[in-house]
């Protein structure tokens, strides 16, 4: 999956590098500012690369097999309790180094079941009361 994406950087790199040739360089300075901006240019676009994977896999896309991870929590350094969503069915399962275990099953649900916020505004609503109360000071 990364493969087409690193050609891709290689090939960007390649063709700024063959840019920058044709042209002459009359100083050194220019040319390791020249350098420089296609770094910048190629890290950047691996930076935003990866935003874009991790923004896409974090979304919720289902698998070929149709399981999707709905949440999760450590609960230990190598132990997990996971929800995990299987043909419109949730299925709690407990994770460790060695082994998988069905805790529970329950019924499709809209909203995670422990307050009914998702956990992305429940976190955003505390760090707001801590940075009202931080500045009230």
């Amino acid at each position: 999956m990364m493969r087409p994406f690193i050609a891709t950087l290689l090939l960007l790199a390649m063709s700024a590098h063959a840019m920058a040739a044709d042209k002459p360089v009359h100083s050194s300075t220019g040319g390791i500012f020249q350098i420089l901006i296609v770094l910048l240019l190629v890290l950047g676009l691996m930076v935003g690369a990866a935003w874009l994977l991790k923004k896409f896999n974090a979304s919720g896309i289902s698998s070929p097999g149709g399981i999707k991870i709905v949440g999760g929590v450590a609960v230990g350094n190598r132990e997990r309790i996971m929800v995990v969503e299987v043909a419109d069915q949730w299925i709690v399962v407990g994770v460790t180094s060695t082994h998988i275990n069905a805790l529970s099953t329950m019924p499709r649900q809209e909203t995670l079941p422990s307050d009914g916020l998702p956990i992305n505004n429940r976190f955003a609503d505390r760090l707001k009361q801590l940075i009202e109360k931080r500045n009230a000071k």
